[in-house]
């Protein structure tokens, strides 16, 4: 198992998995939740929600990276983010705040600002300058594979072997990372749900998840109203959350260690309820 994560005096030590990740989008435009925390008032209430629900992270992201969608500048990021960071670390001293992030300067801003980790989709790929931002700050930060960009990576992606290239992937990146001076036991891989993947891809990731611990560090998935469980379920995105609870059962079931879910309170519940009965025996 890997050596724990402390964050702000809570200590990530694998007992409890999966960690659960609330999202908040300060976007207009987020493919199921676009505009609901678009206000400061709107975020912190929702931040309040999420904590109270069993959020162990709140994820505060500036810029939907929905397929097709157009990149946004870094000023509006960042005016985006930045004070609903501030007033996050004020109101709630104790709480673990995720910025959603490829730009190095909204990145350093935020952690600045009092957030504690950084949630990168582009795996520091994006942005030259994140790796200096991270390693600068001694943060942890959360790699994500992604083909292509948002704007283009859900047009006809392709494979030879999907488990293979993202686990390669991972071994290049960690190496790069951890060579600029990234502590290792501070990153956490998420294979990218959705980034530049055919349902097909994303069934086969799900399915061989486990896979993925042969990298050596902890894994965050981010199914949340995805694409995949829409197919499956056959609902839009609002109406996705009862999937998304099932796949969080899956995901406990295979030892992911970090979930990213909108529904937090359901998620939670889920989990709990199932966690009781099945390890019945030690109750």
């Amino acid at each position: 198992m890997f050596n724990p994560i402390q964050i702000r005096g809570f200590t990530f030590d694998w007992k409890d998995i999966p960690y659960l990740m609330g999202i908040i989008n300060v976007t207009p435009d987020s493919f199921s939740d676009g505009g609901e925390a678009g206000t400061l008032e709107r975020a912190l209430e929702k931040a309040e929600h999420l904590l109270k629900s069993g959020a162990h992270i709140l994820d505060i992201g500036g810029e939907s990276t929905r397929p097709f969608s157009d990149p946004v500048p870094e000023e509006v990021e960042i005016k985006r983010v930045i004070p609903v960071i501030k007033a996050l670390r004020e109101k709630f001293p104790e709480a673990i705040i995720s910025v959603d992030t490829y730009k190095a300067r909204v990145a350093e801003l935020a952690l600045e600002s009092g957030a504690d980790l950084v949630n990168d989709i582009s795996g520091g790929q994006f942005d030259k300058n994140m790796v200096y931002v991270i390693r600068d700050f001694q943060c942890p930060v959360i790699i994500m594979h992604i083909k292509g960009t948002p704007k283009t990576m859900q047009i006809n992606p392709q494979y030879g072997d999907v488990v293979k290239e993202i686990k390669d992937y991972f071994y290049e990146r960690i190496d790069f990372l951890t060579k600029k001076g990234i502590i290792f036991d501070k990153i956490i891989i998420d294979p990218g749900l959705g980034f530049g993947k055919t349902f097909q891809h994303n069934i086969e990731i799900i399915k061989k998840i486990e896979e993925f611990k042969e990298v050596g560090r902890p894994i965050l998935l981010g199914p949340s109203r995805k694409s995949f469980i829409g197919e499956i379920i056959n609902k839009p995105p609002k109406e996705r959350d009862g999937g998304t609870a099932g796949f969080a059962v899956y995901s406990f079931l295979k030892g992911i260690h970090f979930i990213r879910v909108h529904n937090v309170s359901l998620v939670h519940d889920v989990l709990k309820i199932f966690k009781f009965f099945w390890g019945d025996e030690t109750h």
